[in-house]
């Protein structure tokens, strides 16, 4: 059998799909390993939502090759735009996000010099099925593929297609089976979390009521919800965030404090509609992380508009805040939108949100200056020290020997802007 690399790009989701394909490809005997210069064949798995994450791929591709490594392209950026498949991918054998069962197909004819391209519309089955998890304390679920909006800079809907909400019981199913198997923790993930149900007639509340009764030892991290969802589920998510088993900690992605700009990008809510959510959410859960994102040199975007994004990271605070400066995609309808910015205009608008927002995430950060608690091990950090997660998922690093999963108390005695430092609490 065949020593098999991967190299991901992306998000949670993308993620999942390449823990499900190395089970598959483990099942069949072949040999799953981290390092891909020593491998026989290397899979790709693409992102495409960002320029910088497709400017990484073709780099990707051009080092395996130089290496003389077979190749096998996965994800989004084939899927997204098939034109590809007759040009620069034509001598790849290429998996698109609907055929991931077929891994090992084409992975077994790419090793005997085939290529095969795989990129029609399908039903992946995700569930029961043996996975490769790049981290055994995590248990990563899809609990939906695609989505309800259609906005016009996204080019993930041309590569997940519209919302596939999946069963609930199987899901439940999977999440008993990874808590069996010692998961600690258990990410839902999909590309909006609040639409999930809103095809087959139930709900993200419902779910995660049925997910917090699972019985075990492990927490839950919901993915990402946008706001008009956010807004319409507060008050159950409020009430569900009482349950510990559930991190206190939510990702909304605003992507801007302009009305007009959310407009031109077809988004669902206003700007107050996620100052309002951010604001019950701060009061009735007071140490909440807070995760959001922002767009920043939107097509047409003004510097006032600019500053209305500003303004609001100024006045939430957030407690994670991802920044990407406008990349017109092909293919979207906001690459042939009138105003595209220069860089030289984007550029200081990006620093400038950064530098406001690790400000105050720093002065934020020195609250949790002398918290005592307990946090779980979930990653290895560097030298002697572990990364744990609290009940609110703050990073918190650790001195000391540990294992993964394993809960420790503790104290955090320095506050930095990514992370909390803290020591052993007796």
């Amino acid at each position: 059998m065949s020593k098999i690399a991967f190299l991901t790009f992306g998000c949670t989701l993308n993620f999942a799909d390449t823990e499900l394909m190395m089970g598959l490809l483990k099942k069949e005997g072949h040999i799953i390993i981290d390092d891909v210069y020593d491998a026989d064949l290397v899979v790709i798995n693409s992102c495409t939502v960002k320029n910088m994450a497709e400017t990484k791929f073709w780099k990707a591709i051009r080092n395996m090759e130089k290496k003389g490594k077979k190749i096998v392209v996965a994800g989004c950026i084939a899927q997204a735009q098939e034109s590809l498949l007759g040009t620069r991918l034509k001598n790849y054998s290429v998996i698109g996000t609907k055929q991931l069962n077929r891994i090992v197909h084409v992975v077994e004819e790419t090793l005997v010099g085939n290529v095969i391209h795989m990129c029609a519309e399908g039903k992946n089955e995700r569930f029961n099925i043996p996975k490769v998890r790049r981290n055994n304390i995590i248990g990563i679920i899809p609990i939906a593929e695609g989505c309800l909006g259609n906005c016009t800079y996204c080019k993930a809907r041309l590569a997940r297609g519209k919302l596939v909400s999946y069963n609930p019981e199987e899901i439940i199913k999977q999440i008993i089976l990874d808590v069996k198997d010692g998961c600690k923790e258990i990410w839902l993930t999909s590309q909006d979390c609040g639409a999930y149900g809103k095809d087959i007639g139930t709900s993200i509340i419902a779910l995660l009521r049925a997910v917090l009764e699972v019985k075990g030892d492990f927490k839950v991290r919901l993915g990402m919800m946008n706001p008009n969802f956010a807004k319409e589920y507060l008050d159950d998510l409020l009430e569900l965030y009482k349950n510990k088993k559930l991190f206190r900690f939510i990702h909304i992605p605003v992507q801007s404090g302009s009305d007009r700009i959310l407009g031109l990008m077809n988004r669902k809510y206003s700007s107050q509609d996620f100052v309002d959510v951010c604001v019950k959410l701060r009061k009735s859960l007071p140490d909440i992380t807070l995760a959001t994102d922002i767009i920043c040199g939107f097509p047409s975007e003004t510097e006032n508009e600019f500053k209305e994004s500003l303004d609001m990271i100024k006045a939430i605070k957030p407690d994670v805040v991802n920044i990407s400066r406008f990349w017109a995609r092909p293919g979207t309808a906001a690459a042939s939108m009138k105003g595209q910015l220069l860089g030289r205009e984007t550029n200081p608008r990006s620093r400038q949100l950064k530098s406001v927002f690790e400000d105050a995430l720093l002065e934020k950060n020195k609250s949790w200056e002398g918290w005592k608690g307990e946090i779980v091990i979930d990653e290895k950090g560097k030298a002697d020290d572990w990364i744990g997660r609290n009940c609110t998922y703050k990073q918190i690093v650790v001195d000391g020997k540990f294992a993964l999963g394993q809960k420790v108390n503790v104290r955090i005695k320095k506050a930095h802007k990514f992370h909390l430092e803290a020591i052993l609490e007796s």
